[in-house]
């Protein structure tokens, strides 16, 4: 059983696999989104703040904080980003940045114990982020990929992973503290790709015995109606073993997807979690405050 904790100053996360499945918001990342990138370079964090607070009131467990805007101060940008989204919520944070001394910066303002989003197989990248990691006591996001590129050979993926998890316990972090991605590929280009994911989950799960989480909305690029895709994905990797996720919790038909997952594999005791999120409000006037009436007749007299 590997669980792993992440936590802000005041509230804690855990990633497991007997564990409700955790939704980690996708939202604040200037990529692909101009107005956002141009805001965040001009120091307005308003519309981070309205995506923070959005993304929590819709199911995120954590939030994703992503400031890669080219010919921008990445590092001072993220940590500003940081220390926002925790002013005026409690959800643990994933750091993202492919830029090491932006994780730095990141890291050295947040309180609590953080996701790094990423560390990848190159034996540079391994020793430049792994000792963060471990200074700051953090999680790590292990992408199984390196110099060769990203094998579409789930076995090839698996050993990049094992090659990460090892380095890291080498740097003293232990494998419930990395959370393997075992790379989403677009089922509209590689047919197999879906596939190939839930080999490799399952594997990871059950040989590496780590956590595992991934960019889910990949998996639909460039197809239509891509949120029935990324429902059918979750359910199905939820069943695989994939424990977390980096999506949108703003697209209702995903968050219904993921706790119906968790309500079928036993991780929702009595459908609690559904049932306070899926419940219709009683009718005006049949409320526990309303009038209880006796049954039609009253008390029966036997006969004679």
């Amino acid at each position: 059983m590997t669980d792993t904790v992440v936590s802000s100053a005041t509230k804690e996360v855990v990633i497991g696999f007997e564990r409700p499945f955790v939704i980690i918001g996708e939202r604040i990342n200037p990529t692909g989104r101009k107005i956002l990138a141009a805001e965040m370079a001009a120091g307005d964090f308003s519309r981070v703040e309205a995506d923070a607070r959005a993304q929590v009131e819709a199911g995120a467990h954590m939030l994703d904080v992503n400031a890669g805007i080219p010919l921008a101060d990445e590092p001072g940008i993220l940590a500003r980003a940081v220390q926002l989204v925790q002013s005026i919520t409690d959800v643990p944070l994933s750091i993202d940045s492919s830029i090491v001394a932006a994780l730095q910066a990141g890291l050295a303002v947040y309180k609590g114990k953080a996701l790094v989003n990423s560390v990848t197989g190159e034996d540079e990248r391994l020793e430049s982020v792994l000792p963060l990691v471990r200074k700051y006591g953090a999680a790590v996001i292990a992408i199984s990929n390196d110099e060769t590129g990203i094998s579409e050979d789930p076995d090839v993926r698996f050993a990049v992973a094992k090659k990460i998890v090892e380095r890291a316990m080498d740097h003293g972090i232990p494998p419930g503290d990395v959370v393997v991605d075992p790379l989403v590929m677009p089922i509209g280009a590689i047919n197999r790709a879906g596939v190939q994911v839930m080999r490799l989950v399952h594997r990871l799960r059950t040989e590496l015995k780590v956590n595992t989480s991934c960019g889910a909305s990949n998996v639909s690029f460039g197809l239509p109606n891509r949120d029935g895709i990324n429902s059918a994905f979750l359910t199905m990797a939820m069943g695989a073993g994939l424990t977390s996720a980096i999506t949108n919790p703003l697209h209702v038909e995903v968050i219904k997807a993921v706790m119906g997952a968790d309500v079928m594999l036993g991780h929702d005791p009595d459908c609690a979690r559904w049932i306070r999120r899926f419940r219709e409000a009683p009718p005006a006037g049949t409320g526990t405050d309303a009038p209880r009436g006796r049954r039609e007749g009253g008390h029966r007299r036997r006969p004679a």
